[in-house]
């Protein structure tokens, strides 16, 4: 087995450190998330988890949709640059003028 210098060591502990830190924060943020629908009346918590699963749903696939549209325009803008490209080519190819930089 390698030997481990000081540095390493600590760079280690440092390394389960936070990751420790980091848990216990989960932990906690869980904790709070727990009791913010454990204090409600059983069927509100239940029906006002429902209404956010629901609002969560519709903002996904608002941006799946938004996703779906940029990819559309940028294939649209690929053929539209090809487009370009092919008739600047024909009209070079005819003898017409180069544009000027």
């Amino acid at each position: 087995m390698p030997e481990t210098t000081g540095s390493e060591s600590q760079s280690e502990n440092q390394t389960e450190s936070g990751k420790s830190v980091i848990d216990e924060l989960c932990d906690a943020l869980r904790h709070l998330g727990d009791a913010s629908y454990a204090i409600l009346p059983e069927e509100l918590a239940h029906n006002l988890g429902d209404i956010k699963k629901s609002f969560l749903k519709t903002v996904r696939t608002l941006i799946d949709k938004d996703i779906e549209w940029v990819e559309a325009r940028v294939a649209g803008g690929d053929q539209l640059r090809q487009e370009w490209q092919e008739k600047w080519h024909c009209d070079k190819s005819e003898g017409s003028p180069e544009p000027i930089n």
